[in-house]
C-alpha cells in the first residue's frame, strides 16, 4: 500500500514529528510504501531551489499515485498545503485518515465548557475548517491519537 503523508514540514517540531510518526508506521507495517514529502530533497531541501510548479507537480503526482492519505490536522489552522493535498485526494476518491490530536477537543461533556460557547469569545474548543473536514469524512475518518492512526492504517491493509 502506498501512503501519502501530509503535514507541514517547515519547523523543526513538524519535521521531527513527521519523521518519528512515519518511522512508527514503517516499523509497525514494513510493507507500507510511505511518501513523506520532506524526504524528497529535490523539492524540499530548503537550501536548494524548487519553484511553485515543481513542488505542485511533484507532490500532486505522489498524491495521485497513493492508495491512502494520512493528513495531520493539528496547528492553529490546517496547514494550507495539507488542505490543498486533501482536496486533490478527495477529488481522486482517495481514502483519507486525518490525525487530530489537539487537546482542546477534550471536555465535550463538560457543562461549563459547553455553556461558555454561548458567551462571545469564550469558545473552549478548537475549530477546524468544516469543508476540509467534510472532504475527509466523505471518504475517510478522523482519529485523535497516533495509536488510533496506526490501527486505522492496519485495518486498511486488511481490506
Amino acid at each position: 500500500m502506498k501512503i501519502y503523508f501530509a503535514n507541514g514540514l517547515f519547523s523543526h517540531a513538524d519535521f521531527n514529528y513527521n519523521a518519528a510518526l512515519v518511522q512508527q508506521l514503517r516499523t509497525a507495517m514494513p510493507s507500507l510504501d510511505i511518501y513523506l514529502p520532506q524526504e524528497n530533497a529535490a523539492i524540499n531541501d530548503k537550501q536548494a531551489y524548487a519553484d511553485a510548479t515543481m513542488i505542485a507537480r511533484a507532490d500532486t503526482e505522489e498524491v495521485l499515485a497513493a492508495d491512502l492519505m494520512i493528513a495531520v490536522l493539528d496547528g492553529p489552522v490546517i496547514d494550507a498545503g495539507v488542505a490543498s493535498e486533501i482536496g486533490v485526494a478527495y477529488a481522486k476518491g482517495l481514502p483519507i485518515i486525518g490525525l487530530y490530536t489537539d487537546s482542546r477537543q477534550q471536555g465535550a461533556e463538560n457543562a461549563q465548557k459547553l455553556a461558555a460557547l454561548a458567551e462571545v469569545a469564550e469558545n473552549q474548543f478548537h475549530y477546524l475548517n468544516l469543508y476540509t473536514i467534510g472532504l475527509i469524512k466523505l471518504n475517510g475518518t478522523v482519529v485523535t491519537s497516533e495509536e488510533a492512526l496506526i490501527q486505522a492504517v492496519a485495518a486498511r491493509l486488511t481490506d
